[in-house]
């Protein structure tokens, strides 16, 4: 039972090196929101930290903290009201709030994360200054006036509000130009960044004093935003590619020279840039692009499980399968690059077979190589050549065409899958696999309900977003698979980093999907799903972890010398052991007290 315990037994926190702290360090303690735990810290450590008389004098236990943040937290009445106390709450008791992050994910993941964070992200420049205390880290705005400066900013930044200078592991840039599927959002992108290191560290332990949020403010294209006096941001236009691509090398440069092991995931970019800054950079920095990679990796590893349900339950041999992507930038192409592969390395078609296998449907209808227009470059390769001269405009009529077996929507058009359309996959298929991957909801293709009834309950499904579970007739609830990015990038990152891998391979974010795909136990399997319980992020992300790790050693990348000796060292199963033993230990948790040792100098 959560315990709350008064001045006469004060044993929450340890303060054997208060004593040899220096004065200006235990001024730094006392505000750092990491090391105070306000209600948490003990008597001795608020006498020591001159902090006698500054709270109430009950000294609690983590749990009866989470507790009452829990009640408080459930009483707020939006999402996005739930979003500012979690957000006030990060920025004034680290612990407490991961606490919350890890032990209660399912609830608290859509509310820092997806669909809430895209509310968050448009109302930034409203809800800013109400987020935390005048310089709270919450992370870098830096505009494309600032890049001249750019190291005096990131040395800024290395040292935290507890004194303490650290190199952070990690960073997460967006220039706010397509967050997730509303648009030019300038400024207000740097909720993304954000979002995904808060499940950095929660979903993988990945320490959050070592993340690095960061939003380039280039500007923005969005005339209500430089129409707004109340906006935050930069207010100008977008720079034109030449300069755009001249200050990201000054980016890059500048967090390179200031954390030379630093990982990048670049995230929410435009389409364009979205594949113009990996095949600038993924070769020549630690970096990898979650929209185009991690989104490609993570509905990949449902599609393998729904290629391996379609094979057991109705007989469909991945030969047959025909895929219709509805949506056609970074993501549908990642998406659908990553399941070529799979084709290719595990049932040995040649790429040309494989890509026979995908028709690809924008908004001006089936992508094919004589339809008049001129093609953004990242379609060209999924072009059809062997429509005879046809064109589609319509989905319905793409479907009735192709007949196909897989319909995976990543068009941020809300209920682009008609009932029509979704009866049309039932008559073609006993068991048809339907992805709506758009999020948040209101963009989402269909619904998870939409799908089952259309289908008479006989479909393959995921989601980019969460969706209520579905009653079927005999009373039992049936669950939508979500094929969420946070199965993957958390620990893709953290696998990057512990491996100290020279870059990240597109070998590594393959065997992320398959380390994913494998994670489902008995019990998942059983039931038919195509993820594994959110309840198991954590260990599900060691799994992905180790994955990213294995394959590091396997094409020479890693410079861990302990991931090196575990290699040389080991094999069969000892191997994964030992391999899953070193994960595991470089995870944060915040339910570990030593993490929380008050530092000594």
């Amino acid at each position: 039972m959560p315990t709350v315990e008064f001045e006469q037994r004060p044993k929450t926190i340890t303060t054997d090196n208060l004593s040899k702290t220096p004065r200006s360090m235990s001024a730094h303690i006392a505000i750092s929101p990491y090391y105070n735990q306000g209600t948490a810290l003990d008597i001795e450590s608020r006498n020591r930290l001159g902090l006698r008389g500054y709270g109430p004098v009950a000294v609690e236990d983590i749990e009866l903290q989470k507790m009452r943040a829990l009640k408080q937290l459930r009483s707020k009445s939006t999402p996005l009201d739930k979003y500012l106390f979690m957000a006030q709450l990060r920025n004034s008791n680290i612990r407490l709030f991961y606490k919350l992050v890890c032990d209660e994910l399912t609830e608290i993941a859509p509310i820092i994360y997806t669909p809430t964070v895209g509310e968050a992200c448009m109302e930034y420049s409203n809800i800013y200054p109400f987020l935390g205390p005048p310089g709270a880290p919450d992370g870098l705005y830096i505009t494309i006036n600032d890049l001249p400066y750019i190291k005096e900013i990131l040395q800024n930044y290395r040292r935290g509000p507890d004194g303490v200078v650290n190199n952070p592991d990690i960073t997460v840039i967006t220039d706010g130009s397509r967050i997730l599927g509303l648009g030019d959002l300038g400024m207000g992108g740097i909720g993304i960044p954000i979002g995904k290191l808060q499940l950095y560290s929660g979903a993988a332990g990945i320490d959050p004093r070592k993340t690095l949020p960061i939003v380039l403010d280039f500007g923005t294209n969005t005339e209500r935003y430089l129409n707004d006096p109340l906006y935050l941001g930069l207010k100008q236009k977008r720079p034109s590619e030449e300069e755009f691509y001249s200050a990201m090398d000054k980016v890059m440069e500048g967090l390179y020279d200031a954390f030379p092991d630093i990982l990048v995931q670049f995230e929410d970019f435009s389409s364009e840039h979205a594949f113009g800054l990996l095949e600038k950079y993924q070769n020549k920095y630690f970096c990898f692009n979650d929209d185009i990679q991690g989104t490609g990796a993570v509905i990949l590893a449902g599609f393998i499980n729904a290629v391996r349900e379609a094979k057991e339950k109705v007989g469909l041999n991945p030969e047959d399968h025909r895929i219709v992507f509805l949506g056609a930038g970074s993501s549908a192409i990642g998406v659908a690059k990553n399941i070529l592969t799979y084709f290719m390395r595990e049932h040995g078609f040649t790429e040309e077979q494989a890509k026979g296998i995908f028709y690809l449907v924008d908004s001006k209808g089936l992508i094919t190589q004589d339809r008049g227009d001129k093609l953004a470059q990242h379609k060209v390769y999924f072009a059809r050549s062997d429509n005879e001269g046809k064109q589609f405009k319509d989905l319905c009529d793409v479907i009735e065409y192709v007949r196909p077996t897989a319909l995976i929507g990543l068009s941020a058009q809300y209920q682009a899958f008609t009932q029509k359309a979704i009866q049309k996959m039932a008559t073609i298929n006993k068991l048809p696999i339907i992805f709506p991957l758009s999020n948040p909801m209101t963009n989402a293709e269909c619904t998870f309900e939409q799908a089952m009834i259309n289908t008479n309950n006989q479909v393959l499904f995921a989601s980019g977003t969460a969706f209520p579970p579905f009653r079927l007739p005999n009373g039992e609830l049936k669950y939508a698979g979500q094929g969420n990015n946070m199965y993957i990038f958390p620990g893709l990152g953290l696998g990057a980093i512990i491996a100290k891998a020279s870059h990240v391979s597109d070998s590594m974010v393959y065997e992320t999907a398959k380390g994913l795909a494998a994670s489902l136990n008995d019990q998942e399997i059983k039931d038919g799903n195509l993820y594994p319980s959110l309840d198991r992020i954590r260990p599900v992300s060691a799994q992905v972890a180790a994955a990213v790790c294995r394959q590091a050693l396997k094409e020479g990348l890693t410079r861990s010398p302990e991931l090196l000796h575990i290699s040389k060292t080991h094999t069969g199963q000892a191997y994964e052991d030992a391999l899953m033993a070193f994960v595991t230990s470089h995870m944060w948790d915040p339910n570990q007290s030593s993490n929380f040792k008050l530092p000594t100098h």
